[in-house]
C-alpha cells in the first residue's frame, strides 16, 4: 500500500474577502473529491484571504498509480484560471510489511 500526500500552495485570483476565498476554494476541494476520489482539504493560510493551501491524500495499492493521482490533482488545479498555482510538494509514503505474530 501506498499513501500519497500532495501539497498545494494557491494564489486567488481577484478576492477580497474570505467569503469570495471560500466560493473558489470549496468547489475546487469538492471536484477533486469527485473526480479523483482522493481525501482534500484547505490545510493552511485560512486567515490570508488571496492565498490557500489545499492538502490532498491518496492511497492506492503501486507507487505508480498514487503519483499518477497525485499528477492528475495537480494539473487538475494548474488549469484552473482563477487560481494560480505557486507550489506543490509531492510525498510518497510505502507501507512496510510487518509480522504481527
Amino acid at each position: 500500500m501506498y499513501v500519497g500526500a500532495l501539497t498545494l500552495d494557491l494564489l486567488l485570483g481577484d478576492v477580497h474577502s474570505l467569503k469570495q476565498k471560500r466560493s473558489l476554494v470549496r468547489p475546487v476541494l469538492s471536484e477533486l473529491r469527485r473526480k479523483f476520489s482522493v481525501s482534500v482539504s484547505e490545510v493552511g493560510d485560512q486567515d490570508l484571504y488571496r492565498r490557500a493551501k489545499i492538502g490532498v491524500a491518496v492511497v492506492a495499492p503501486s507507487a505508480a498509480h498514487t503519483r499518477n493521482q497525485m499528477d492528475s490533482c495537480e494539473r487538475f488545479v494548474a488549469d484552473r484560471p482563477e487560481l494560480e498555482l505557486l507550489s506543490a510538494r509531492q510525498r510518497l509514503f510505502n507501507e512496510e510489511e510487518e509480522d504481527d505474530g
